[in-house]
């Protein structure tokens, strides 16, 4: 019988810059008519298309071999899970997400403090219960079966919410008063599976390729040609991962290739072109591995 891995991956709000991710890490997903049960174009995995908030829940009981989740709902869930890789991105772009403490714009909650009997709505009871816990305070806390950010001021005091740009909460005449929680999005492993070998070595290499695609996002790679009395005019503005590849050319030019930060380009070529540079192209990546 051939080795399979079993890999959940977040349904959801996650699922399309997940399923993106995946495709640049070279893993192609496709959610067919069975969404539960995707299809990827590598034989040695199956996947499976379950909620970020029970993906952790699973990897733990060994149902799943590994999944990519939250670090949020790891600690909701207090999964004990093996953490192989983090990776930055959320739903709208490469950045953590937060879930905050939010009350109306008129309300005389000003901190943690004031919460003491009051009411709270949230998803993240855990998480809650245990921010609560933390600061002395006792609060009554409610589940959120969704659309929380319209529950105050008339059915609780406050919620506790996840965010990312903090729009949703202002567009709901909402404030943050304080962060519960920061969290970015973990590939994780069922313990006994990172202890087989074969599935370690799977696991480990989604995990690098997938670091690597999101490495690549913001960068760019540079080639350029100079003569070779321009070289170290030109390397000085390269910004680079590691030093920049000079290639020997004939007639006593250069070929260089750097990878740089994107928004670094529309600044350094201008100063490239007046220190010699020629024939400059810019070129996208998929991946880069350190």
């Amino acid at each position: 019988m051939s080795n399979k891995l079993i890999l959940g991956l977040p349904k959801g709000s996650l699922q399309e810059a997940t399923y993106s991710m995946m495709a640049k890490a070279g893993f192609k997903v496709k959610s067919g008519s069975r969404s539960y049960i995707p299809s990827i174009d590598d034989p040695d995995i199956d996947v499976r298309l379950i909620r970020a908030q029970e993906i952790s829940r699973y990897v733990e009981l060994g149902t799943l071999d590994a999944g990519i989740t939250g670090y949020d709902w790891i600690m909701e869930n207090g999964s004990d899970v093996t953490e192989v890789a983090e990776l930055i991105y959320a739903k709208q772009g490469l950045r953590p997400v937060r879930w905050v403490l939010a009350v109306p714009e008129d309300s005389d909650i000003q901190s943690v403090k004031d919460l003491q009997g009051k009411r709270i709505a949230t998803e993240a009871i855990g998480l809650t219960a245990k921010y609560l816990s933390d600061n002395n305070i006792e609060a009554e806390v409610e589940f959120s079966w969704g659309a929380t950010e319209v529950k105050a001021p008339e059915l609780v005091d406050a919620i506790v919410e996840l965010t990312e740009t903090g729009s949703s909460l202002r567009a709901n005449n909402l404030r943050i008063v304080e962060t519960v929680l920061e969290s970015t999005t973990r590939l994780i492993a069922n313990n006994a599976s990172f202890e087989d070998s074969w599935k370690k070595q799977k696991i480990e290499q989604i995990g690098m390729l997938l670091k690597g695609a999101l490495l690549a996002e913001n960068t760019v790679l540079l080639k350029l040609n100079c003569n070779s009395g321009q070289v170290k005019d030109v390397t000085r503005i390269l910004p680079s991962l590691h030093a920049p590849t000079v290639s020997s050319l004939t007639d006593d030019w250069v070929a260089i290739e750097t990878v740089v930060d994107e928004p670094t380009v529309r600044e350094i070529i201008p100063k490239l072109k007046q220190a010699g540079a020629e024939g400059i192209i810019e070129l996208p990546l998929n991946k880069v591995i350190p």
